[in-house]
This record gives C-alpha cells, sequence and structure tokens, in this order.
C-alpha cells in the first residue's frame, strides 16, 4: 500500500524538473530517427541496411554499457554521472548532425547511446531522492517524462527532419544542453551510494536460474520490438510527418500502457499469462504488417504500442523479483541481454528483406514474439511465483512464535491515516475470537520499464510497525508483528497470502485513500483485496477516519456491487 497518499506531484523543487526535462530529451532518442530514416538514407546514398546501424551502435554501446553504469555511478555519485551522461549526449548529437558518411553517423549515434546509458539509469533515482511529496510522486514524474519523451520523439524528428535530416540532432543537442545547465545550476550534490558496484557482477547475476530465463526471453521479444522500430518506416515509405505522427500514437499507447495499464493488469493475471497473451496479439500484429494493406499495416503499428507497452513493464518486474541479487545489479544484467536485441534486429531486418523480401523480416519477428512466452513456458520452474501463479503461503517468511492464544486477526497497516482505526477494529475483533492480531505491513516496490525503486526505506517500515504495536499493546491486543516486500501490483497478493497462511478469521484493512498518486498509478489495495473477498478470511474494510456516512457506505462496496462477504467497521 503507498504510504504518500496525498503526495502533491507538482509541487517539486526545481531540480526535480530540471532532471525531469533532461528525461524527456534523453528518451526522445529511442524514436527521434524514425521518421528520418529514409531521408538520411537518400541523403547519405545509402541501403536500409546501411542506415539501420544507427540502432545498432547505439544500442550495442547501450547494451554493454548496462554493465559500467552502476560502477560508475556508484563511485561519481547521482549528480556527476548525469552530468556525464548530458554532455556526452550534446556532443555526439551535435556531432551527429554534421556527419558527411553512414559510417560517421553510425559512430556518433554509438557516443551518443554512451551518453543516454549514463543519463537514463541514473536519473530515477536522482529524481526520487531530490523530489518532495513522497515516492510515488517521483516515480509518477520520471515515468510522466519517459511517456512524453517515447511519444514526442518521433513528432520532433518529423517537424525538424522534414526540413533536413541533420536538424533532429542539433535540435536534441541544443535541448539537452539546456538540460545540462538546468542540472548544473539546480540540481545539489547526491550522495553517494553505501555499496559500491563491482564491474562483474551484472554477469555473475545473469547465472541465475530464474534472471537469466526472464532475461533470454525478453530478448526474443525485444527482436520484435526493434524490428517494428527499425524497419517499419521503410516499409510504410511515407513523409517524415505521417512515419513521425504514426510512431506517435505508438508512442503514446506504449506510455499510458506500461505506467497506467500494466499494473492493474498484473494485479488480475499471473505474470506468464498475461505475457503469453499480449505476445501472442504482438505476434498475429506482425503478421498483419508482413502481409496487409498499408491501413491495416498503420493501425497494427499503433496497437503494438499497447501490448509493447505491458510486456515491457511485467518483464522488468519478473527480472528484479526472481533474481537473489541487488536489483540494480540485476537490472544491469537482464538489460544487457534485453538491450542486445535492439543491436541485432535493426541490421537483420533489412538485410533478409534484401534478400527473401520484406514480409519475411517480419514473419521472423513474429516467430520471436512467440518464443519468447515459450521460454518462459518452458523454464517456468525457475521463475519461482511468476512460474506458478499466486505466490504460494511458503514463499512467505515464518510467522512469529506460537503462544497460548492463536492469530485471529491480520491487519495490513500502510503507514497512512487510517492505521489506528484498523488496529483499534483488529483488537476489537481479536477479542471477540480470543485469539491475538497479526500486523503486517507490506513495503512497496515501484517497478517501470528501467527498473524499480523502494517506495519505502527499511527504517520508515520499521518505524509503521513499531508504531502500530504501541496502539495494539496500549489497546490491550496481544500482538505480533512482520514486514513484507512486493511489488506495488502484488501487494493485495502478499496480503492474501499471508493471511491464509497464518489461519486468520479476519483481515482487516483499510479503503482506498482518496487522492492517493500510488492508487492512480497501478489500482487501489482495498479494491484488489476485495475482488477476493469470498476465497480467505472475512475481509472487513475500515474507512478513513474523515469519510461522511454516505462515503463510508461506498467504502464498504469499492468495486461498486460485486457480490462478496464484506464487514463493514
Amino acid at each position: 500500500m503507498s504510504t504518500a497518499a496525498r503526495a502533491r506531484f507538482f509541487d517539486q523543487p526545481k531540480a526535480v524538473w530540471a532532471t525531469a526535462f533532461a528525461c524527456v530529451v534523453g528518451f526522445m532518442s529511442i524514436g527521434l530517427v524514425d521518421p528520418i530514416l529514409t531521408s538520411i538514407a537518400a541523403g547519405l546514398n545509402a541501403s536500409p541496411s546501411q542506415v539501420s546501424l544507427l540502432f545498432t551502435s547505439y544500442f550495442f554501446v547501450t547494451s554493454v554499457m548496462m554493465l559500467v553504469t552502476g560502477f560508475v555511478s556508484s563511485r561519481l555519485g547521482g549528480r556527476k554521472t548525469l552530468l556525464l551522461g548530458a554532455v556526452l549526449i550534446v556532443v555526439f548529437a551535435g556531432l551527429a548532425g554534421t556527419a558527411n558518411s553512414v559510417a560517421g553517423l553510425v559512430a556518433y549515434r554509438a557516443g551518443w547511446g554512451l551518453g543516454n546509458a549514463f543519463f537514463v539509469v541514473t536519473a530515477l533515482s536522482v529524481i526520487v531522492a531530490a523530489s518532495r511529496g513522497g515516492t510515488a510522486a517521483a516515480i509518477l514524474m520520471y515515468e510522466a517524462a519517459l511517456g512524453l519523451g517515447i511519444s514526442a520523439g518521433p513528432l520532433l524528428g518529423a517537424a525538424l527532419g522534414s526540413l533536413s535530416w541533420r536538424y533532429p540532432f542539433f535540435g536534441t543537442a541544443t535541448l539537452m544542453a539546456i538540460g545540462f545547465v538546468a542540472i548544473f545550476v539546480l540540481l545539489p550534490e547526491q550522495p553517494k551510494p553505501k555499496e559500491k558496484v563491482s564491474l562483474t557482477a551484472p554477469i555473475r547475476a545473469l547465472g541465475e536460474p530464474g534472471l537469466k530465463t526472464a532475461a533470454v526471453s525478453a530478448m526474443f521479444y525485444n527482436y520484435a520490438f526493434f524490428t517494428v522500430l527499425a524497419f517499419v518506416p521503410f516499409v510504410l515509405k511515407m513523409s517524415a510527418h505521417a512515419v513521425g505522427l504514426i510512431f506517435f500514437g505508438w508512442g503514446v499507447l506504449l506510455a499510458i500502457f506500461s505506467v497506467l495499464v500494466a499494473p492493474r493488469l498484473q494485479a488480475r493475471f499471473s505474470a506468464v499469462r498475461l505475457l503469453s497473451g499480449c505476445l501472442a496479439i504482438f505476434s498475429a500484429l506482425l503478421l498483419v504488417i508482413a502481409f496487409g494493406p498499408r491501413e491495416a499495416v498503420i493501425l497494427s503499428v499503433v496497437l503494438s504500442g499497447a501490448l509493447m507497452g505491458v510486456c515491457n513493464t511485467v518483464y522488468t518486474e519478473i527480472a528484479l523479483e526472481v533474481s537473489t541479487v541487488p536489483r540494480p545489479v540485476a537490472s544491469a544484467g537482464y538489460n544487457f541481454v534485453r538491450w542486445f536485441a535492439g543491436v541485432v534486429a535493426p541490421y537483420a531486418a533489412p538485410l533478409i528483406a534484401e534478400h527473401f523480401g520484406a514480409p519475411a523480416s517480419f514473419v521472423l519477428a513474429a516467430l520471436a514474439a512467440a518464443a519468447a512466452p515459450a521460454v518462459l513456458i518452458l523454464r517456468s520452474r525457475t521463475l519461482g511465483r511468476y512460474g506458478a501463479g499466486p505466490m504460494p503461503a511458503g514463499a512467505m517468511p515464518a510467522a512469529a512464535p506460537a503462544e497460548a492464544m492463536p492469530v485471529a486477526v491480520l491487519a495490513a497497516i500502510d503507514g497512512g491515516t487510517t492505521d489506528a482505526a484498523i488496529l483499534a477494529r483488529a483488537v476489537d475483533l481479536a477479542q471477540g475470537q480470543v485469539g491475538r492480531v497479526h500486523v503486517l505491513h507490506v513495503r512497496p516496490l515501484e517497478v517501470i520499464d528501467e527498473g524499480a525503486v523502494e517506495a519505502e526505506t527499511k527504517g520508515e517500515a520499521t518505524e509503521i510497525l513499531a508504531r502500530a504495536l504501541s496502539r495494539v499493546e496500549v489497546a490491550g491486543g496481544a500482538p505480533e508483528a512482520e514486514i513484507l516486500e512486493a511489488p506495488a501490483t502484488r501487494i493485495a497478493e502478499t496480503i492474501r497470502a499471508r493471511a491464509r497462511a497464518l489461519g486468520v478469521r479476519f483481515l482487516v484493512a483499510g479503503t482506498r485513500h482518496r487522492g492517493d498518486i500510488g492508487d492512480l498509478v497501478h489500482g487501489s489495495v482495498a479494491e484488489a483485496l476485495y475482488r477476493t473477498a469470498g476465497e480467505g478470511p472475512e475481509l472487513v474494510l475500515v474507512p478513513e477516519p474523515s469519510e461522511d456516512p454516505a462515503e463510508k457506505t461506498a467504502a464498504a462496496n469499492p468495486s461498486g456491487g460485486l457480490a462478496a462477504t464484506v464487514s463493514q467497521a
């Protein structure tokens, strides 16, 4: 459950806005060149496979640097790493605009990829550290920058590329130079990480079976992803403005489904089932792109953005949760493998088309998209709870030592304004059942496409639990307590599994927090608990103290009339 119940999204320091602006520019580079690929080919007298090396060189450096960014940033600190990445982007994007050969342009794009690797990987942690109003607001700020950058990149490329293919590169360099100055002036020095990351740690992490499974599966999926991104403009043979608008629509859906839709789907479906469904549809769309008329191709490209948004988020969560190594290390190893598909696909697709025709390139991409879930299914035993559906009770930490009275009530708290009322209700129920209260707090992990961030420190979680135990003891209860950790989309599932494992009679939790940014992004935990109210202990939802009687009635039925047994406090 989110602890930033009323985080103020727009009330952020200037340093956060400066970093977010630069993030937008950094993410623009993914789709910036799509509208101008054919113009570059014509301007430099190059073939599609030669021009596609713009993606290959960029993502080769980005992929390899995923192994290095943790090593560098843990020694330089966030601010210096950001500035290093920004200045590299300014230099190499500007040089790309001056290139007079494909070889030169490809080399400059590689340098650009180096800068982007430093910048993008560090930006999230810097925004979280510099923000105010709660971690949820900072994460939403980063995700908004990601979505705006991905969707705006093709538009900028089209607008400037219609004048000259060189202008998008100059434009990006100018915008990032503004971002560099803003960060340099406004962002204070960030503390360096306490633990330094070794150069070999990400490679060693890939030896873990679960992480290896997720990375290899994601690599197949990303082959299809980059085939669409890099080769579709050559198939469409349309103007820069038209291609820019198509990929703008693609980017908007990718951002919306990654940030707002994927978390809600994750709360309802197992990861493997969700990915299998999305990738099956994606495979079908790729076949439409291969053999359909232009109108169908355009629609399929735009719709594929929605599927990609879901897949990106779900894959990241699996990769970070199945590994036992620190998440930044797991993320580096995972991104190294999956981004390597961006090295192969952009060059392979036009090369295959030159020999066997354009449809063959997309058929191969469709096969790759189908192979991705097959890897997950065949190696599901390595994925823990993600390979077997809901989390089994055995995956939870052990309960406190048995006492004279059994555990009667599980009280799920989140550090918000409802905690006191939740605990008071739990004590009443436990006394009526002649049992004790088990207080549970789940630390949320917010997962996004590029990685994850803890929405709450271990110290903050410990303080929340200490306050709760004091309240229960004062009320005359006999409590025990524990802290678990779960992705924000899996909190309700985690609470339910723990309640079943303890065999409690009642599960007491709070209703949806009004104005909670976390609920906006990944859905309400209360609503998720309500959907499964008949599957375990009796659910008791406690409204916030400030709610009026009418709101209390609505809170008892947060899903609008779904049949379930729910007790009202």
